[in-house]
């Protein structure tokens, strides 16, 4: 089989994490987040929308850059004013050209709930995020064992954050629900052909227990993906590359976050 992007990004991050010296178990006791639960503004309570995690993302392996003069501070604000109910922030420096510098910006300049966007291989760089004030983590499952699934997961809960965990297929779907996962992230862009198919992510989403909070991700650029996402039951919709290349992102972002939202059958 072909490596995939991910392979090579995993590749890296994992060297990264073999290098880092620092003891997690020794930083551990003094990481703790106390800012407003990612969680909690994702539950849909008395909004008839879906909602809508705004992403600042420079460049991606796939296309390059994306924004080039991108301003994280000013678009998070932009991203706020315009509806965002949560914020992702892309760390990965290599690949995207993100950093937790950034991410502690952004934390710093907006109250809204942040993402770390990045592949997590590692107990530090959970605690780390919450260092640079996330309040939340990604866990890729195709780039997880179960172990470090479970472990992962109960360290972000430790420290009072939230983890999202994403899937490509019902089989990792399967995995995600059997080590605890209530967040599911479903990222309809297929790992090998980077083909985006929203009716299998619809298949994957239909395998989930109603009490999961769901996150469609990948290849939203329309309102109209964003209507078949809600109408198919995801709670929320994370977008990146449709916001950060839109003419006006502002315009971009209300269109998305007053899309009705609906619930799963």
């Amino acid at each position: 089989m072909a490596t995939t992007y991910l392979d090579t990004i995993l590749a890296s991050h994992r060297q990264r994490a073999a290098q880092d010296e620092r003891d997690w178990r020794a930083r551990v006791d003094g990481v703790r987040y106390l800012g407003s639960s990612f969680v909690l503004v994702l539950r849909q309570g008395s909004s008839p929308f879906i909602k809508v995690i705004a992403e600042i993302k420079r460049r991606s392996p796939s296309k390059g850059v994306l924004a080039e003069n991108l301003d994280a501070v000013e678009l998070a604000s932009v991203y706020r004013d315009a509806g965002a109910s949560a914020l992702s922030v892309l760390t990965d420096r290599e690949f995207f050209e993100g950093s937790l510098e950034e991410l502690s910006k952004v934390h710093k300049a907006v109250e809204l709930p942040l993402l770390r966007k990045d592949f997590t291989v590692s107990e530090n760089d959970i605690l780390d995020a919450i260092d640079a004030g996330a309040g939340a983590v990604l866990l890729i499952v195709a780039a997880l064992s179960d172990e470090e699934l479970v472990s992962f997961m109960g360290l972000a809960e430790q420290c009072g954050i939230d983890a999202l965990v994403e899937v490509h297929d019902t089989t990792e779907a399967k995995r995600a629900l059997d080590c605890g996962a209530r967040l599911i992230g479903i990222n309809q862009r297929n790992l090998h052909t980077f083909d985006v198919n929203p009716e299998h992510a619809i298949k994957v989403l239909d395998a989930l227990p109603r009490d999961c909070l769901t996150v469609c991700e990948s290849g939203l650029s329309s309102v109209a993906d964003v209507e078949r996402a809600a109408q198919a039951g995801f709670d929320a919709v994370l977008v990146g590359e449709a916001f950060v290349t839109a003419p006006d992102p502002s315009a971009a972002v209300k269109s998305f976050a007053l899309v009705p939202s609906s619930q799963r059958a």
